[in-house]
């Protein structure tokens, strides 16, 4: 009998809430795409109903970027950044985690 794969878990949709010319939203985004990650970015800079969408999202934080894995909060670059360190971001990514 032949043995079936396991099937992968589809990895979770990363979103990044991001303004230009923020330093911290570039990092971010460069480590994603480093990682050869997907994401979809929400310029909030000149959109008050996606700034409130994030802030909803983001339990009232305001600051750019704010970042979600799946339904996962990641927080900002910090925190991404963090979770790279840590060893824990690729499991995350990968919905795994």
């Amino acid at each position: 009998m032949n043995a079936v794969p396991a099937a992968r878990p589809m990895p979770p949709k990363v979103v990044l809430y991001t303004t230009p010319f923020c330093p911290y939203c570039l990092r971010a985004k460069e480590l994603l795409r480093r990682k050869k990650v997907a994401f979809d970015e929400i310029d909030v800079m000149m959109d008050a109903a996606r700034r409130d969408e994030m802030t909803r999202r983001a339990r009232g934080k305001r600051t750019v970027p704010q970042i979600f894995v799946g339904d996962t909060h990641v927080g900002g670059c910090d925190e991404l950044v963090a979770l790279d360190r840590q060893g824990k971001l690729d499991a995350l990514l990968a919905g795994t985690a």
